[in-house]
């Protein structure tokens, strides 16, 4: 009954109706100037271009006085001056089911996996759609179990939190939202892979996710060759996917990757619109867009869900003032960063800590762990400051009991937060041995 009444929804939606149409007048680069529509459509509304190998849908990127600008979702190929373009009345907006889990849908809500037709909710969803009133959110909730050992400890997530995770290409990203997929304590996962290359979706979907991360996961997919508007867009559809399971009262966890690329996706869309280039050729709208997307995660309210969030920023060369990542670290409520000298050295996944933190401590650890979590992160700070000595053998044993606990502590510590992909911990048992080897190093843990 339901899939005969969702057919019937989605067949009401394509019936023709009256609209106004303008024509192409010029074409330079990605953009499509159009006349005669000035008056009908605003930012953001959607149109279709009548091009010789058939409609091509589009979006309005600016309008002047020489007409309205018009981005594509595909191609250009075939359209010529003159071409009919008619003002599209389908809604910028999905219908999210919970058929969805397990499926994989590209930027418009359309299935790429080959399982046949995506059923659709009864209820349409915006993409781009308005954060929660700050005021009638609840505060950040108990801690979700990742069971992901570096995590648990060191750079807790709570429900309703919002992690940056910020490294370099090939430093594991991805292998470490595969493991929170597969373990983190959520009721469903959404996936956003922004941008991503094209040969690694498969390899993302069947080796990192896996049967088990898939079966509670839905998975929203633009490739890297995809035009700016669907790469963009990707990561909207993403967000109201997990408004959707949010507002069921669903605990939801969103891996997001990268908002990098939607960042360079909306800066290829605003230069084409004729907006000025200010840091790293940014224009003003990306920095304007970033909240706009990202407070949309967080807390609900009511009797709605958590949308707990991580998004992954690219920092080429560990370039932590990028002024991406700088933008992204000032709305998040916390951030991981993934070292490559770490991953090089074998342990993953590759996590600074003494460079990550969690804003939520310390009222995200129980006390008894947060003393375990200030001990084993204050050995290894102190290990930190003497590496280089100890490594040419400048530092002599005895000197100091301190660093001598410190040295100690350090290859259990780094044996017992290394994990691989497949492996998984509650948070319980973690602090229980990360406990056992502070008292082999004789290291205090001090009473809360």
């Amino acid at each position: 009954m339901h899939t005969a009444f969702s057919e019937l929804s989605s067949l009401t939606r394509t019936i023709e109706r009256s609209s106004i149409t303008g024509e192409v007048k010029s074409a330079l680069g990605l953009v499509l100037t159009v006349s005669g529509l000035e008056r009908a459509v605003g930012i953001g509304a959607h149109c279709l271009v009548q091009g010789r190998e058939g409609p091509v849908l589009a979006e309005v990127v600016g309008i002047d006085e020489s007409g309205t600008r018009l981005l594509p979702f595909g191609s250009w190929d075939g359209v010529r001056t003159g071409d009919p373009v008619q003002v599209s009345h389908s809604a910028n907006e999905i219908r999210p089911d919970d058929a969805w889990i397990g499926r994989v849908v590209n930027a418009l809500g359309q299935p790429l996996d080959g399982k046949g037709r995506l059923p659709e909710g009864n209820r349409p969803r915006k993409i781009r759609a308005a954060p929660p009133p700050a005021f009638e959110r609840r505060r950040v909730g108990e801690r979700l179990n990742t069971k992901v050992k570096v995590m648990d400890v060191f750079t807790p997530l709570c429900r309703g939190q919002r992690m940056g995770v910020f490294a370099g290409s090939g430093v594991g990203k991805s292998t470490m939202m595969a493991m929170l997929a597969r373990g983190a304590q959520a009721d469903v996962i959404v996936v956003g892979l922004v941008g991503e290359r094209g040969r690694e979706v498969q390899d993302f979907l069947q080796e990192d996710l896996g049967e088990e991360g898939m079966a509670r996961s839905v998975v929203v997919v633009s490739t890297g060759d995809e035009p700016p508007l669907m790469r963009r867009q990707a990561a909207w559809t993403a967000t109201a996917v997990a408004e959707h399971f949010r507002d069921q009262g669903k605990q939801v966890l969103l891996l997001l990757d990268s908002v990098t690329r939607f960042a360079m996706a909306q800066r290829e869309i605003g230069l084409a619109g004729g907006e000025p280039p200010t840091a790293k050729g940014y224009p003003p709208t990306t920095f304007a867009e970033l909240p706009r997307m990202m407070e949309r995660a967080g807390p609900g309210s009511g009797a709605a869900g958590d949308i707990t969030a991580l998004y992954t920023v690219l920092v080429d060369g560990g370039d932590m003032e990028d002024p991406i990542a700088d933008a992204v670290r000032g709305i998040m409520d916390g951030h991981i960063v993934l070292d490559r000298k770490i991953a090089e050295q074998g342990r993953f996944p590759a996590v600074n800590l003494l460079r990550s933190i969690s804003r939520m401590l310390p009222d995200c650890h129980h006390p008894d762990e947060y003393a375990i979590y200030k001990a084993a992160r204050r050995a290894a700070a102190r290990y930190a400051d003497m590496e280089e000595l100890i490594r040419i053998g400048a530092y002599r044993r005895g000197s100091d009991p301190e660093v001598d606990s410190a040295i100690d502590l350090a290859e259990p510590l780094d044996k017992l937060l290394s994990q691989g992909k497949r492996e998984a911990m509650d948070a319980s048992e973690t602090f229980a041995r990360l406990h056992g080897a502070l008292s082999d190093a004789d290291i205090v843990v001090e009473a809360p």
